[in-house]
């Protein structure tokens, strides 16, 4: 794995969540990244995927900088060939250069203005990076993406399951903010890999991107999708047909003990954080269906395993290098 920018990047899916499952199981320090640097940059706020991530490279014996890009640093220019003569005082093509001297895997949270869907799409803030560092880069977060959640999620019902194809149902719920796409749209392309019965649910006007939800059967009534679910994943997301646009708070999407008595004794899953009795309501969060804590807990070993395959492919080409 060279960069871990989408769940394409992962070469062998069983692998990666064997290695998270076996470090898990040991949570102990290794000494694979002694020497090395993490550089986090977040152009947005985070709890879970900093402290995660930040505990999971100090797990491989990695030094970790953090830096908040929106405040800490120079506002950067991402467009090439731009004249500088507004507040921008630092393009891209130095900074990620200058990162690059400094770390040895860059590692970038950036959300979506969810104003324009082609320059949400186009994801310039991650690809800058990626294009102009000289060091692997890991997504922790874009515009239309949040890979290491997806692995964590897989992580969590590969642990949580009792058959081995389980129903699994992601289902938008209400919210009062517009909120991005990222997290339902990396949670469909990884249960696309995974051997699971997956149904989405959504209101009219909510159906995610056709060209990543492909043939994943879509209901718009959440009783049937929710019938024998051994999982539910909620979570709120904005229109992408109107792009970025909250066309409905309906509340009754919520999901609670009553909504969960068609399922099969699902486990409730969500990334956190969530706004309860918005969302979920407490008498689920504080029962024994809810699993949002122990997918917390596995973040870590998710970005432990992704960070550590990295640090290998960079070894080994390294040592390719020097036998040439």
């Amino acid at each position: 794995m060279k960069n871990y920018i989408d769940l394409s990047d992962i070469k062998d899916l069983q692998a990666l969540l064997t290695e998270a499952s076996e470090l898990k199981k040991a949570h102990a320090a290794l000494e694979i990244g002694k020497g090395k640097t993490l550089g986090m940059l977040f152009f947005n706020p985070s709890l879970r995927t900093r402290l995660s991530t930040e505990k999971a490279a100090k797990l491989l014996g990695m030094d970790v900088l953090v830096m908040n890009a929106g405040s800490d640093g120079w506002a950067l220019e991402f467009e090439d060939g731009a004249i500088m003569n507004s507040n921008k005082a630092e393009h891209i093509k130095e900074a990620a250069a200058v990162l690059s001297q400094y770390c040895d895997i860059i590692a970038v949270r950036a959300f979506p203005e969810l104003k324009d869907r082609k320059e949400d799409e186009a994801e310039n803030i991650l690809n800058s990076f990626k294009n102009y560092a000289s060091v692997p880069v890991v997504n922790l977060e874009s515009a239309t993406g949040h890979p290491l959640q997806a692995l964590t999620d897989a992580l969590t019902i590969q642990e949580l399951k009792k058959k081995d194809k389980p129903k699994v149902v992601l289902t938008w719920a209400p919210h009062p903010k517009a909120l991005p796409q990222s997290v339902p749209n990396s949670f469909t392309k990884m249960m696309q890999k995974m051997e699971f019965d997956f149904v989405i649910t959504n209101p009219e006007g909510y159906d995610l991107n056709p060209e990543i939800t492909k043939n994943t059967r879509v209901v718009h009534n959440q009783d049937e999708a929710l019938k024998d679910a051994d999982f539910v994943y909620v979570k709120n997301w904005s229109s992408y047909e109107d792009y970025g646009q909250k066309l409905s708070e309906d509340k009754s999407w919520m999901i609670s003990q009553e909504k969960l008595k068609a399922t099969n004794n699902a486990r409730v899953m969500h990334c956190l954080p969530v706004r309860r009795n918005m969302v979920i309501a407490d008498d689920v969060l504080d029962s024994s269906s809810s699993a949002v804590i122990l997918q917390a807990k596995n973040r870590t070993f998710a970005a432990q395993a992704v960070l550590k395959e990295i640090l290998e492919e960079t070894a080994n080409a390294s040592e390719l290098g020097k036998n040439a």
